[in-house]
C-alpha cells in the first residue's frame, strides 16, 4: 500500500508558510500501516496541479492533498479535480447550510464566495468540517482514493481524524504495525550506534530502527509491521529489554516524554526540590523546567547570573575565582550551584557557565566551552564540555545536559 502526500501553495514554496501538515498527515498514515513514498509540493497552478494528479494516479494507491480550497479566487483545487474527475460541480445543501450558520452567528453577511463553498464535486463524497467552511472531499476510482481538505491545521487534522480514517479502514485492508521510541541523551548517534550493532544485526526483517538525532539527543524508532499484533508487541519487548541492558545508562523515557518531564518526575517521587543559576543559557534551563506542568512542586526558582558581578554581588561567588580562573571554570561554576541551592534552600542546584559564542573564546577556552555544576545535599560535581559554535545549539545542549546530569544523579546512574 502506497501513499503520497501532495502540499498545495504557493506561500508554501516562497516559505511564508511552514508545511507542517505533510509531516503530521505522515505520521497519522504510518500508525495506519500505510507507506508514504512521495511527497511534493505544487503552487497555485492549473496546469502543475493536474501534472502531480495523473503522476500520483500511476504510483500511488491513496493521495492526500491539503490547501487550496478557500474561497478566493487562487483557490482552485476544487476546480481541478472537477476536471480531473471529468465531472462538475454541484450544491450540497448541508454544507450551504452549516456556512450560513456560521455567518449568522458572528453576524457577518455571506458573500457569493462564502456560498460557493457548498459547491463540490459531483463524484466525491464530502467530508465534513466541523471547524470551517470549506468541506474536504474523498474520491475511490479504480481502486485508488484522492483526498482533498483544507490547508487550515487544525480543520484538516480533524477532517483527517473523523472523516478520512474511517473511509480508508472501509475502502482498504491495512497490515498490523506497531512502533516504540525509545529516547538517548548524552550520546552521539555513531557511538550509540555501535553499541548497539549486535542488536540492530539481529533484528526480524518486518522491524525496522530508525535512527532520529536531534540537538544533544537521539531517537531510536522501531516499526514493525505483520498481521499478528500479540507476537509484534512480543518482539519489540524483546527488543527494548535488549536496548536497555546495553545502553540503559543513555535511555532517559520513551515515546513523546523530555528530559524535563522525566526529571521531574523522579524529583515528585522523591519530595525534593531544584533551583537553577544560569550565566550562558540564559534562563533556558529554567525554561524547560517551568514548561512542565506542575513544576511548582519542585522548582524554586532561578538566578540568572550573566553578568560577573551579579555572579559575586548576588550569588556571593568569591571575586578572586572570577580574577583567577575566569567565570567560565569549575571553581566559578561550584560556587554558583553551591550558593544558589543555599540560598534558595533546595536539595540540589543546577549551574551553567560557559562560551556560547559567536565571539569570546580563546585559545584555551574556545567558542562552545561550557562548565555544569550539580549542587547536591552532600557533594558538588562539576563536568566540562564543548558544545560546537553554533549558539543556539550551544544554549540548548548545555541546558539539556544539566537536566541529564541532575537525572542521573537522582537515579544514582554515576559514571
Amino acid at each position: 500500500m502506497k501513499a503520497e502526500i501532495i502540499s498545495i501553495g504557493d506561500e508554501l514554496l516562497l516559505g511564508q508558510v511552514i508545511d507542517t501538515n505533510s509531516a503530521w498527515i505522515g505520521q497519522e498514515l504510518n500508525k495506519l500501516g500505510i507507506n508514504v513514498h512521495y511527497k511534493s509540493t505544487v503552487g497555485d497552478s492549473k496546469e502543475i496541479l493536474l501534472n502531480a494528479l495523473n503522476q500520483s494516479a500511476k504510483r500511488s494507491d491513496i493521495i492526500v492533498m491539503t490547501g487550496g480550497l478557500g474561497p478566493t479566487k487562487d483557490d482552485l483545487t476544487k476546480h481541478i479535480l472537477c476536471e480531473f474527475f471529468d465531472c462538475g460541480l454541484v450544491q450540497n445543501d448541508k454544507v450551504l447550510e452549516w456556512v450560513q450558520s456560521i455567518f449568522a452567528k458572528r453576524n457577518l453577511p455571506m458573500l457569493q464566495s462564502n456560498n460557493e463553498q457548498a459547491l463540490v464535486p459531483e463524484k466525491c463524497d464530502v467530508l465534513w468540517n466541523r471547524n470551517g467552511t470549506a468541506p474536504g472531499m474523498y474520491f475511490f476510482e479504480n481502486g485508488k482514493a484522492f483526498i482533498s481538505m483544507p490547508g487550515v491545521p487544525f480543520e484538516m487534522k480533524c477532517i483527517f481524524e473523523e472523516e478520512v480514517i474511517p473511509k480508508l479502514k472501509k475502502d482498504f485492508s491495512f497490515p498490523v504495525i506497531k512502533h516504540k521510541t525509545i529516547l538517548t541523551i548524552s550520546i552521539g548517534e555513531s557511538f550509540l550506534a555501535k553499541k548497539i550493532a549486535p542488536i540492530e544485526d539481529n533484528l526480524p526483517s518486518h522491524i525496522k530502527l530508525a535512527y532520529l538525532p536531534s540537538v544533544g539527543a537521539v531517537r531510536l524508532r522501531l516499526s514493525a509491521y505483520d498481521t499478528n499484533e500479540a507476537v509484534l508487541a512480543n518482539e519489540l519487548s524483546s527488543i527494548v529489554s535488549s536496548l536497555y541492558e546495553s545502553i540503559g545508562e543513555y535511555i532517559f523515557g520513551e515515546e513523546e516524554e523530555t528530559i524535563a518531564e522525566v526529571v521531574g518526575k523522579l524529583l515528585t517521587k522523591n519530595k525534593q526540590s531544584i533551583a537553577t543559576c544560569e550565566s550562558c543559557t540564559g534562563g533556558y534551563l529554567a525554561h524547560m523546567i517551568t514548561s512542565i506542568a506542575g513544576s511548582s512542586q519542585y522548582y524554586k526558582g532561578s538566578i540568572l547570573a550573566y553578568d560577573n558581578a551579579v555572579k559575586t554581588e548576588v550569588v556571593g561567588v568569591n571575586p578572586a575565582i572570577i580574577k583567577t580562573d575566569g567565570a567560565v571554570s569549575e571553581a566559578c561554576v561550584k560556587e554558583m550551584a553551591e550558593h544558589t541551592r543555599k540560598l534558595l534552600k533546595t536539595d540540589y542546584a543546577l549551574a551553567t557557565s560557559g562560551i556560547a559564542g559567536p565571539g569570546g573564546g580563546t585559545e584555551t577556552k574556545p567558542v562552545g566551552t561550557v562548565w555544569i555544576a550539580l549542587a547536591t545535599p552532600t557533594s558538588c560535581v562539576a563536568k566540562c564540555f564543548n558544545m560546537g559554535d553554533h549558539r543556539g545549539r550551544t544554549i540548548e545542549r548545555t541546558a539539556l545536559m544539566a537536566l541529564d546530569m541532575l537525572r542521573k544523579e537522582l537515579l544514582q546512574l554515576h559514571s
